[in-house]
C-alpha cells in the first residue's frame, strides 16, 4: 500500500465517520424540534385547559422533562462507551431514539384517552431524554477522535451542524404542514407526520453506525490495554473541576440554543403576534444560516484557537440579548427576522469550537462519560427548562423583555468560565 492510497483510504475512513456521527444528532434535534415548533398544537390535544398560558407552561414541562433523563442517559452510555467502544454504544442510542420518536407519532391524545394521554406523552419524553443523553457526549467524541491534527475544530463542528440540522428539518416539516393543512387537518392527525417520519431517519443511521470502525484514539488505548474499568468513578474523582468547567460553559451554549432555536418561534407568535406560518419561516430562515456558519467558525478556531470565538459569543449576549428582544416583540416581521439572525449569528460562534472544546479537557479513557455529564447536567436545567423558565418570567414579571435577562445571566457565568480556561487547539488531543 502506497502513502498516498494510505491517506486517501484515512480521508475516507473519516468522512464515512462523520456521516455516522452526524446521523444520530440529526434525528435527535429533529424530534426536539418538531415538538417545540408544534408546541402550540400539542398543548391544545394533550392539555384541554381553559388558559392559554397554563396550556403552554404545562408543554413546555414536558419538554423539559425530557432533559431530566439525560444525565442519566449520559451515565449509562458513556460508561458503556468508554468500556467497550464508541461504535457499539451510538448504535444502542440510536435505536432508542428511533423508537421513541416513532412512538410519539401515535400517541393517543386527551379526547381519546383521557389523563393517559399526558402520562404516556411524558413517558415517551422521558426515552428521548434517556437518548439524547448518550447522544451528544458520543457523538462529539467519535467525530472529534477521529479527526486529523489541525483540524479537531472543523471535524468537530459537524456534530453541531447535525444539531441545526435537525432543528432545521424540523422547523421545516412544520412550516410546511402549516402552510399546506388547515388549522383543524393540522390538530386532527397532520402535527403526527413528521414524528413519524423520524423512523427512516433512526434505521439509515443505525445501519451506518453498525458497518464504521471505532475511533483511531479509542483503538489505541484499547490495543494497549487502558481502557477505563471504571470510567464514572475515574471522571468524577480525578477530573472534578474539567467536569465542572464543561458545566460551566455549556450554560450560555445550552440557553442561547433553546431560548432562539425552539422558544423564539413560540414568542413570536403570542408576543408580537405574527402569523404561525411567518414565524416558523423565520425559523427556517434562521436554522439555514446557522448550519452554514458553524463548520467556518470550527474552521477558524484551528487556526485562532477555540477561546475568542467563545468569548465573542457569549460577550455578544451579554451586550445584545435586550435590545433583541424589544425588536422580536415589536410585531414587525422584518425586526423579528433581523434579531433571531442576530441571535442565531452569535450563536454560530460558540457552537463551531465548543465539540472540540470540551473534547479537548479530557483523556481518551473517560471522554465519553466525563464530556457527557458535564454536558447534560448542565442541559437539563438550563436547557431544557429554558423555554419554560422564559414563560413562566414573562407570566410573572408582566415584562415580554424578562427573558433576554435569562439569556444575559448564563452568558455571564460561561464569559468568566471561558476567561478561565487554557487554550486547547494547539495541544495534541489528550
Amino acid at each position: 500500500m502506497t502513502a498516498t492510497t494510505f491517506v486517501a483510504g484515512a480521508e475516507s475512513q473519516r468522512r464515512k465517520a462523520v456521516v455516522a456521527g452526524v446521523i444520530g444528532n440529526i434525528l435527535e434535534w429533529y424530534d426536539f424540534g418538531v415538538y417545540g415548533y408544534f408546541v402550540s398544537t400539542i398543548s391544545v390535544l394533550f392539555f384541554p385547559l381553559s388558559d392559554p398560558v397554563a396550556k403552554l407552561l404545562l408543554t413546555f414541562a414536558v419538554f423539559g422533562v425530557g432533559f431530566v433523563m439525560r444525565p442519566v442517559g449520559s451515565i449509562l452510555f458513556g460508561i458503556y462507551g468508554d468500556r467497550y467502544g464508541r461504535r457499539k454504544a451510538l448504535s444502542a442510542v440510536i435505536f432508542l431514539m428511533g423508537f421513541s420518536t416513532l412512538a410519539l407519532g401515535l400517541l393517543p391524545t386527551y379526547a381519546q384517552v383521557g389523563v393517559l394521554a399526558p402520562l404516556l406523552l411524558v413517558i415517551v419524553r422521558l426515552l428521548q431524554g434517556l437518548s439524547a443523553g448518550g447522544e451528544w457526549g458520543g457523538s462529539t467524541a467519535y467525530l472529534v477522535e477521529f479527526a486529523a491534527e489541525g483540524k479537531r475544530g472543523y471535524t468537530g463542528s459537524w456534530q453541531q451542524v447535525s444539531v441545526g440540522a435537525g432543528f432545521l428539518l424540523g422547523s421545516l416539516s412544520a412550516a410546511i404542514l402549516t402552510s399546506a393543512l388547515s388549522h383543524d387537518e393540522l390538530v386532527a392527525w397532520g402535527w403526527r407526520i413528521p414524528f413519524a417520519l423520524g423512523i427512516l431517519v433512526a434505521l439509515l443511521g443505525a445501519y451506518l453506525r453498525w458497518r464504521i470502525d471505532d475511533t483511531p484514539k479509542y483503538t489505541e488505548i484499547e490495543d494497549r490495554g487502558q481502557v477505563s474499568h471504571a470510567p464514572l468513578t475515574e471522571a468524577l474523582t480525578k477530573y472534578p473541576k474539567e467536569t465542572l468547567t464543561v458545566f460551566g460553559l455549556t450554560l450560555h451554549n445550552t440557553a442561547a440554543y433553546y431560548i432562539p432555536l425552539v422558544y423564539m418561534t413560540s414568542y413570536i407568535i403570542s408576543v408580537a403576534k405574527l402569523p404561525p406560518s411567518s414565524a416558523l419561516w423565520i425559523g427556517v430562515t434562521c436554522l439555514s444560516v446557522f448550519v452554514v456558519l458553524i463548520p467556518i467558525w470550527g474552521a477558524l478556531s484551528d487556526r485562532i484557537g477555540r477561546k475568542p470565538l467563545l468569548l465573542l459569543s457569549s460577550g455578544g449576549y451579554i451586550v445584545l440579548a435586550y435590545p433583541l428582544f424589544m425588536m422580536a416583540s415589536s410585531g414587525s416581521a422584518t425586526l423579528a427576522l433581523v434579531s433571531q439572525l442576530t441571535m442565531i449569528l452569535f450563536l454560530s460562534f460558540f457552537s463551531g469550537p465548543c465539540p472540540a472544546t470540551y473534547s479537548e479537557i479530557f483523556p481518551t479513557r473517560v471522554r465519553y462519560t466525563a464530556l457527557s455529564i458535564g454536558y447534560n447536567i448542565a442541559v437539563a436545567i438550563f436547557g431544557g427548562f429554558a423555554p419554560f423558565i422564559a414563560t413562566w418570567l414573562i407570566k410573572v414579571t408582566g415584562s415580554n423583555l424578562a427573558p433576554a435577562y435569562y439569556l444575559i445571566a448564563a452568558a455571564a457565568i460561561t464569559f468568566v468560565v471561558t476567561l478561565r480556561i487554557k487554550e486547547t487547539a494547539f495541544s495534541p488531543l489528550k
